[in-house]
This record gives structure tokens, sequence and C-alpha cells, in this order.
């Protein structure tokens, strides 16, 4: 592709088409990834729970990057573009404050409630694609309004979630649960501008991701140490859950599933639209909250109807964004922002827009090596540790609907990887 060049309408098709497949399977994955927080409940503290996840996240972003790709196509990435390493870093450590206030609100508010919260990240990922990334510059005014028109349907449904939430928390405490999830919103909604820095200079997320994990377990850890008092206090709290870690280390890496669909929604329909897309994981929330845990349970119909109906509008609203899809005059503006970034890093222009149409930007031919198989290997071992000592939580699951929702979640993730694979070989 000729630097600056504008893209074929049917390739740009291809990949918007790719990017809202990834956006709902987004949602799909990192909706699951919440359900075993919900072990809150059997006294685990929250910074606990957020360290165990991290690690299960922590190896899976290591091992899925290697498989796919390998860690020689990693390095090219890093040596094309070295900043990016730091803001991938940052990226983790806004991820792992975030995910550890996600349990305190779950603890407080339940999860079909907390989740709509948080996905305020949505509003704040149309703010900083605009100002910062072009998206939505020189888009038609049918575009706006669905963008726009999409963000009020999500606030009025978070608004009913937020009056349900003030009687149906589990806890008793529904203002500190809604506070924390709305905070975790907004940290993430900022993790986003990372996500967009990179895939505008031309990093390959299955790159970005291996570096963001090293802010969330450098983050994650300092949280959990400061928490608990000290080094001793957390890791005796891991051993005594020994038992029930195998399900967080299990959360953590269907989370890391989820986020690479996120990370290629960001990359090929922006933050503006990608973000909402991925944010229909309130809905699969809502299903696992419900069907699976039994929350809700006893609640009045009206209850059940600001919940439900709450849901249903914040998934409206995001259904109209993703629908508002970026047309050439917007994309060119996109690639604006790509140009500003390259020059501003000195990145070469050619990388950047290769990256950007989604083709190889001259790494695909460094295949695996020895430390590919190593480290899935590594990873694979560390699993199946735990998987030994692992039992079944005693929490009133049910199970046809955690056996129907598992097998619900792979659909969405065989359709996106084959047609993200096809239009872009995951670059």
């Amino acid at each position: 592709m000729t630097p600056g060049a504008a893209l074929d309408p049917s390739r740009l098709r291809r990949l918007q088409v790719a990017g809202v497949l990834c956006g709902l399977t987004a949602g799909a994955w990192l909706g699951a990834a919440e359900a075993p927080t919900k072990m809150v409940s059997l006294g685990i503290p929250p910074v606990v729970i957020s360290l165990a996840m991290v690690l299960g996240v922590f190896v899976a972003r290591w091992r899925l990057p290697a498989l796919l790709r390998g860690t020689a196509a990693i390095g090219w990435d890093v040596r094309q573009a070295p900043h990016l390493v730091v803001w991938a870093v940052l990226a983790g450590c806004l991820w792992a404050v975030a995910n550890t206030l996600t349990i305190f609100a779950i603890r407080d508010v339940g999860l079909s409630i907390a989740f709509p919260l948080w996905n305020s990240n949505s509003l704040l990922g149309i703010v900083w694609g605009c100002v910062f990334f072009n998206e939505l510059r020189h888009a038609a005014w049918s575009r706006w309004l669905g963008v726009l028109g999409g963000a009020a349907l999500m606030f009025g449904g978070g608004g009913l979630l937020a009056v349900a939430s003030a009687t149906q928390a589990p806890a008793g405490h529904p203002l500190r649960g809604a506070v924390a999830a709305l905070t975790a919103g907004a940290l993430w909604g900022t993790m986003y501008i990372p996500y967009r820095k990179a895939y505008l200079t031309g990093m390959n997320p299955l790159s970005f991701v291996t570096f963001f994990t090293v802010g969330e377990l450098g983050m994650m850890a300092g949280l959990a140490i400061g928490d608990r008092g000290g080094v001793s206090a957390p890791v005796a709290e891991l051993l005594r859950a020994r038992a029930v870690l195998f399900w967080l280390l299990v959360g953590g890496f269907v989370w890391v599933v989820g986020d690479l669909f996120q990370q290629y929604a960001a990359k090929y329909v922006g933050i503006s639209r990608g973000i909402p897309l991925s944010n229909t994981n309130q809905l699969w929330g809502l299903l696992w909250g419900i069907f699976v845990f039994g929350e809700l349970r006893g609640a009045g119909g009206a209850r059940y109807a600001q919940v439900v109906g709450g849901s249903v509008l914040m998934a409206l609203g995001a259904g109209a964004i993703a629908l508002a899809s970026a047309t050439d005059r917007e994309h060119r503006r996109w690639r604006d922002a790509a140009s500003r970034e390259s020059a501003r890093y000195g990145v070469d222009p050619a990388y950047v827009d290769s990256a950007l149409a989604g083709n190889d930007t001259g790494a695909r031919g460094r295949g695996r090596t020895w430390l590919d198989l190593a480290i899935a290997l590594a990873a694979t071992a560390a699993f199946a540790g735990f998987a030994a000592v692992a039992r079944v939580p005693e929490m009133g699951l049910v199970w046809s609907w955690v056996a129907g929702l598992a097998l619900a979640m792979l659909a969405p993730l065989v359709g996106a990887g084959w047609v993200l694979w096809r239009a872009t070989r995951f670059n």
C-alpha cells in the first residue's frame, strides 16, 4: 500500500465488518470473564480475587500471542515503535485499578447491576475518539445522530439501573457500589486512549497486549501489597484460596480472549464505536447474574423491568453507535491522525499505513521459535497444576445455564475469528 493512499471501499467494508464482529465477540467473552469474581461472596478479599485474575491474565497474554504470532514478530513491532511499550504498560496499570474496583462494585450491588454502570466507559470512548483521534470528523449527520442518540439511550439505561441498585444491593451499600462501578468505567474509558494510539501508530494488538500485561501485574501486585500490609498477607490468602484459584485463573484467560477481540474492534472501527460494541457484555453479565447466580431472585416485577429495560436500552444505544459506520471521508481523518503519530515518534509511514489497512507489516515471515513453544508449555502446565487441586465452589450455581452460556460463547468466537483471519491474518 502506498503511504497515505486511501483504502479501497471494499477493503474498508471488510475491515469494518471484522471490527464489528470482534466487538460483539468481545462482549460475550468479557461478560463471562466477570462471573468468577462472584467468589467475593465466599469471603475472599476483592484485592486477592483481582490479583488471582491478573495472574491468569498474565499467563494467558503471553501464551496466546506466542502461539498466534510468535515472540520474534512481537520483537519486530517493538523495534518499529518502541515508545508504545510505555503506553501499553500505562494502559495495564489503569486496567488493574479498574478491575479491582469492579469486584467491590459486584460485592455491593451485584453483577447484573454493576455491569452497565461501569460500561459508562462508552461515553468516554466517544469523547476521546473525537478529541484525540479524528473519529467522527467529516462524518455525515446520520453518523453523528447514531452515535449521540446511542449515547443518550445508554445514559437512560444506566439511570434505570442506578435506580434499581438503590434497593437491590446485596451488601446494603448501593451508593458505594455505584461509585466503584462508575469510577472503574472512567478508568477503563481513559485506558482506551493508549489502545487507539497504538493501533494508529501500527502496533499489532497481539504485541500491544503482551506489554499491557506487565503494567497489569505490576500495578496489581502493588495494590495487593499495599492493601494487605505487605507481601506475606496476600501470599497467605492466595494459598488459603488455592482450591478455587483455578476458576479465577480461568476468568483471567476468558478475559484475555475477550480483550483481544476488543483490541481488534478498537483498531478497525475506532474506540467511539468499538467500545460500545464490546459493552454488550452487559447483556451477558445480566444473563450470568440472573440465571447462573440467581441475582434478583425474589424481586418484584417492577425491579426486573428496571434491570432488563435498562440493559436493553443500553444495548440499543450501543447498536445505534455500531451501525454508524465510518465512511471513507472519516477514514481519511483517521489516516491524518495516524500520519501525525508517525511523524511525532519517527515511525516508518509505510509500516503505519500497512497496519492501518490490516496488511502485513513485515513481521509475518519471522515464524515460531523454541521460546514460543516453551511459553505455551509453561502456561499450560500452570493451568493444569491449579486444575489438579481445584474444587467446585459452593455457590448454588445453575449448571445447565453455565453449560448453555459457555456453548453460546463459542459461536461468535469461531465466526469472528474466521472473518478476522480471512481479512487481516490477525494483523
